[in-house]
């Protein structure tokens, strides 16, 4: 939710959607806020992960809000989408909500450090020296303080992320889920449109048997599918 438009009504769809499907579903919290914490995890999450903590009485509110009695102060509710809306006891229930709900405060340490290379003062000009000059002096710092670094970022430059790696980067964010998503119909459109071509070409279309004729009706559907799919990727 935090670096998204998704509401708690969204989130919530998403999270039954995923328990149905048997996906462990962890929500990023927009706020560390127990009106959010607590409302997410009622809505199907089975974790959330809370950023902007700044002192430990943040955490404990995070978990107190995340927690059902004795642990924490969470209102008990019943038909939660967890026990498929079905009425359980609280007694019952709340032990085992309590124990299979992950509760992760963001906390700023210094195990490891991560460069987001989008939100450095370069403007996303990913061959500014501004860029190279910051991952070598960040190298180095963490070199002499055994710090963990990673790349982050940098998904469509590959070469830069060998490049920082050769220079001492130890870890890797390798893609998120939107430009995954995005690559992968993009992939797709792509052979929709050859197979589009090949069709008009031979107007025929392969079924695993063999050539067969396609009526022209089939191609043009096919044609219109291709030009649908491509115009909304552009």
């Amino acid at each position: 939710m935090e670096h998204s438009s998704f509401d708690l009504d969204t989130t919530g769809q998403l999270c039954i959607a995923a328990l149905y499907a048997g996906i462990t579903l962890i929500v990023r919290a927009a706020s560390k806020e127990p009106y959010f914490v607590s409302r997410i995890l009622d809505g199907g999450a089975l974790g959330v992960i809370v950023p902007h903590i700044k002192t430990v009485q943040d955490a404990r509110d995070v978990v107190a809000a995340a927690k059902f009695q004795p642990v924490g102060h969470r209102s008990s509710t019943n038909g939660l989408p967890h026990f498929q809306f079905q009425s359980v006891t609280a007694k019952v229930a709340n032990p085992i909500v309590n124990t299979n709900t992950l509760v992760n405060p963001m906390i700023e340490t210094l195990e490891a450090l991560g460069i987001g290379a989008r939100r450095r003062d370069c403007r996303c000009q990913y061959d500014d020296p501004r860029l190279l000059a910051a991952y070598e002096r960040v190298i180095a710092a963490c070199k002499k303080h055994g710090v963990w670094l990673g790349c982050k970022g940098l998904h469509a430059r590959l070469d830069l992320v060998e490049k920082f790696c050769s220079l001492g980067v130890d870890w890797v964010m390798a893609a998120t889920d939107g430009p995954l998503l995005l690559s992968g119909a993009t992939k797709r459109a792509g052979e929709m449109a050859s197979l589009s071509a090949r069709s008009r070409a031979t107007n025929g279309l392969t079924n695993g048997l063999g050539n067969t004729t396609a009526p022209s009706a089939l191609a043009e559907k096919l044609n219109g599918v291709k030009v649908a799919v491509v115009e909304q990727l552009s």
